[in-house]
């Protein structure tokens, strides 16, 4: 049987278990919320609307996600996607990662390859 979690469930830190039972005290998982592109190391706040994930959580500007990677991860070849903004006033109880990834190089090979295209 599929569960769905609301919003209310998952902001409170509710796993929900069974036939809607929920065990109180246990957090659910959340989205890391990358501090920075990966590409050029912008900074991007959690309630930006400017960041993109792929499903690992690679974590793009909307410039290097639109202008460089053309929508696609270069780190697995997945989709990107709008990243969800985290509440500021959910920020404090679930506060973003501040683990920042910087991998240039991955940028720069989808780039180098961009330019010897026809």
């Amino acid at each position: 049987m599929a569960l769905c979690l609301g919003l209310d469930a998952m902001a409170a830190g509710v796993v929900m278990m069974g036939r809607g039972r929920a065990a109180a005290g246990e957090v659910t998982s959340m989205l890391q919320l990358r501090p920075s592109c990966e590409c050029c190391d912008r900074n991007l706040d959690p309630s930006s609307r400017e960041a993109f994930i792929c499903s690992f959580e690679c974590t793009f500007c909307r410039d290097c996600t639109e202008r460089i990677l053309g929508g696609t991860c270069p780190n697995c070849r997945g989709e990107l996607v709008r990243r969800p903004a985290r509440p500021v006033e959910k920020q404090a109880k679930f506060p973003p990662s501040t683990e920042r990834v910087f991998k240039p190089e991955g940028c720069q090979r989808v780039a180098a390859a961009a330019e010897h295209r026809p």
